[in-house]
């Protein structure tokens, strides 16, 4: 992240309780309910515990002369304990039918959690699908961090957040520890666009409506995935191997990207070109961290003004237009958002509290970019930042764990990416380079913590790394030295 159906009659099971856990009528076997949340310390009730989510399959509807959202999701999970009942992350949307493996099941709203009781006990290891049918007006997040979530606009929508999104726009078990696989088909107003991850299978227009079916193979957390629904002129090419698609407001194209030049180039010319350069991008992150995680690439745009930050959402990130005000601005957001391809989507996080193994490495890759360029060089940008004072607020917060309300602070950027430049002092240029790239490779498609990339560096260094880490990462004041 860049700072900044039919309506079916329902019918409950039968549960009673025999020593404590619970037996729907039928089964034969005991179980208990799923947890709540999945055990994010920042977030209680994020996530949900008792099964895995293994795929999404959405198929919705959204009419911007009314902002309703309709249709189903199809969640497709595993169950890890005999599970008698369990939650759903999901909020507002009203449901009009709820199935579990094809029959009728009970349910209740808690919040923003929907709690599921199957007719039957699901066993240990079983495949189970949740189908819910649902419409309504999606709220827009207003919270510490700013807007965020599900976006009116003035032709569509755009859906895009962190940490909580996808609860306001399907029934999700919403935390990264879950990654799934998705299948996302929307259906839009004939002459409009709808955009999402991964691959477009194709679209179809019957009437006045348009389905466009896009497909994301590789596992990706819940908030990651993307809607952007509009009129936007959408480019397709390959490089690389990596299928492309980029999605342009073309609004972008009769706005200046300086106001102050009124003649000069647009927004949308500036996005152009800067898009452009992402297979060089690319390339050169693919020099530090590795081979390209996924199959495909590109980026969206709008127009809208009430988006006040970039996300790395997964193979297709999404950015404001004010990034392109000058190419050299819109080609750095684009080395921070997709470096997070690898740190922060390819290696997503297992709690938030680890956020600066997205924000700081991101960051520190902008700087390399910049070195990379001639524009300046990263001990530069460290010793600027290190002159800040001690008394300032910036030293305030410690990145390894900067609590919920400081979750997306300057410090968490900064910080980070400084923790990972004093790492990189202290081992040398050839061992700091060796431990970025084994990170991407060894911890490809899991969950990480700090404490796991501490180990990594230690290991590589063959150094005990504990105090560097204790100033830079977990020390609310400024380190007395590098």
């Amino acid at each position: 992240m860049f700072r900044r159906l039919a309506v079916v009659g329902l019918t409950a099971g039968l549960v009673v309780l025999t020593g404590g856990a619970a037996v729907a009528q039928g089964s034969g076997v005991a179980g208990t309910p799923g947890a709540p949340g999945i055990g994010d310390p920042y977030y209680p009730l994020d996530g949900n515990g008792g099964y895995d989510v293994r795929h999404y399959d959405l198929d919705l509807r959204y009419d911007p002369h009314t902002d309703v959202l309709s249709g189903s999701a199809a969640v497709l999970a595993r169950a890890t304990q005999n599970l008698s009942r369990f939650d759903l992350d999901f909020e507002g949307l009203r449901i009009s039918a709820l199935t579990v493996n094809g029959r009728p099941a009970s349910f209740r709203r808690d919040g923003g959690e929907l709690v599921v009781t199957p007719r039957q006990t699901l066993r240990t290891g079983s495949t189970f699908t949740v189908t819910v049918a649902y419409s309504g007006t999606p709220r827009t997040i207003h919270d510490v961090f700013g807007a965020s979530g599900f976006f009116h606009t003035d032709d569509g929508a755009l859906v895009v957040g962190e940490p909580d999104v996808a609860a306001t726009w399907f029934p999700a078990n919403d935390h990264p520890l879950d990654a799934a696989s998705f299948d996302i088909s929307m259906t839009v107003p004939a002459g409009l666009e709808a955009i999402s991850n991964g691959v477009l299978l194709g679209s179809r227009s019957s009437g006045r409506w348009t389905t466009w079916n896009w497909q994301a193979r590789e596992p990706m957390p819940t908030y990651l995935a993307v809607m952007a629904i509009g009129q936007f002129d959408v480019g397709s090419y390959s490089s690389d191997g990596i299928r492309f698609w980029d999605a342009l407001d073309p609004d972008l194209f009769t706005m200046p990207a300086n106001p102050d030049e009124p003649y000069g180039p647009s927004l949308g010319k500036v996005a152009t070109g800067s898009f452009a350069r992402q297979p060089e991008i690319i390339r050169w992150l693919s020099g530090i961290a590795g081979p390209y995680p996924f199959t495909t690439g590109g980026g969206i745009v709008d127009d809208f003004r009430g988006l006040g930050f970039a996300l790395e959402t997964q193979t297709r990130p999404i950015y404001p237009a004010g990034v392109f005000s000058s190419s050299r601005s819109g080609a750095l957001d684009i080395v921070h958002e997709v470096g997070h391809q690898w740190f922060g989507d390819d290696l997503r996080l297992a709690g938030w509290q680890h956020i600066w193994l997205n924000e700081g490495f991101a960051t520190y890759l902008e700087w390399l970019w910049q070195e990379h360029l001639g524009q300046t060089t990263v001990q530069d940008i460290f010793d600027g930042l290190r002159a800040t004072p001690a008394g300032d607020p910036f030293w305030k917060v410690a990145p390894g764990d900067p609590g919920p309300e400081h979750l997306f602070d300057d410090a968490v950027y900064d910080r980070g990416a400084m923790t990972l430049h004093a790492l990189r002092m202290a081992v040398g240029d050839r061992t700091f380079f060796s431990i970025l790239k084994e990170w991407a490779a060894s911890e490809a498609g899991e969950a990480v913590t700090s404490a796991e990339f501490i180990d990594l560096a230690e290991r590589i260094s063959g150094r005990q790394l504990d105090d560097l880490f204790r100033r830079w990462l977990f020390t609310p004041s400024k380190p007395a030295r590098p």
